[in-house]
């Protein structure tokens, strides 16, 4: 009985954190608390938007809503805004150790309201680059950029109704939602490898197309193509950063997998 009281001891709330001592002294000074990981993921957010938008208006003529190619610079900057950097913070709410107790109430309002906003945002990038095409007569979507950057926002519009629908509202029966988190969880992180893969893909695609024709070309590496080859880096590591956040046990939620986490959000205890 004793060995027993230990086991579940062990098992508690701070039995994990306990177990978590027990480690390669390396591995402890390597070791970042998650508050301070956020700020500094949160600080790389900022330079990458920071970067792109910087680019579309030092050298791609600044911003406009008049179809022109100005008009076009909405698209990467909402594109990296909305799916990669606003879609990062949606997808690490439930790691804030203030959502591991209490109400669940507002944090599902927050994770869906963010995650709402960060499709907005995907939205008006995509209506931005099909006015720009249009007004031009540029075909749309036949690119590999264009394939893969239109998947993935219908890709994150079924994820976010799909959502909705399994963890917000009270007729979801309860086996349902047990089945589907996983599957949430799995394309939450998928979503952002394949927002990732669209912006960078971009870049590069954006780079080939302007970067001639009377100015450097790209292959001889101008600054143009140092600073936007520097932006594709920054966006990867940030992707790579919230993916490692979201695969590290110690970090999740200690009753993830309770079945009061499944429970819908307007029967959830207030």
């Amino acid at each position: 009985m004793e060995a027993s009281g230990e086991a579940e001891g062990a098992a508690g709330p701070g039995g994990r954190r306990a177990g978590l001592r027990h480690r390669h002294p390396v591995a402890e000074m390597l070791d970042l608390p998650f508050l301070p990981f956020c700020v500094l993921l949160g600080g790389l957010g900022f330079v990458c938007v920071a970067f792109v938008t910087a680019w579309c208006q030092h050298w791609r003529g600044g911003f406009a809503l008049d179809g022109s190619a100005q008009m076009f610079n909405w698209h990467p900057v909402l594109m990296v805004t909305g799916m990669v950097v606003l879609y990062g913070a949606v997808a690490l709410v439930y790691r804030l150790p203030a959502t591991w107790s209490g109400p669940k109430l507002p944090w599902k309002v927050l994770h869906g309201a963010l995650a709402l906003l960060a499709f907005i945002l995907a939205v008006l990038g995509l209506v931005a680059v099909f006015r720009f095409h249009n007004d031009h007569r540029i075909p749309n979507m036949y690119s590999l950029h264009s394939w893969l950057g239109l998947a993935t926002v219908l890709l994150f519009s079924c994820q976010w109704l799909a959502g909705f629908c399994a963890f917000l509202l009270p007729w979801a029966p309860a086996w349902l939602r047990a089945l589907y988190k996983p599957v949430h969880v799995f394309f939450g992180s998928t979503i952002l490898m394949l927002s990732v893969a669209s912006c960078v893909s971009g870049i590069n695609e954006k780079l080939f197309f302007s970067l001639k024709n009377g100015t450097m070309e790209y292959k001889y590496l101008p600054p143009e193509a140092v600073f936007a080859n520097t932006l594709g880096l920054l966006i990867l590591l940030f992707g790579v950063l919230v993916l490692g956040a979201l695969a590290r046990p110690s970090w999740k939620r200690p009753d993830a997998d309770s079945p009061d986490s499944c429970q819908p959000l307007l029967t959830a205890e207030r």
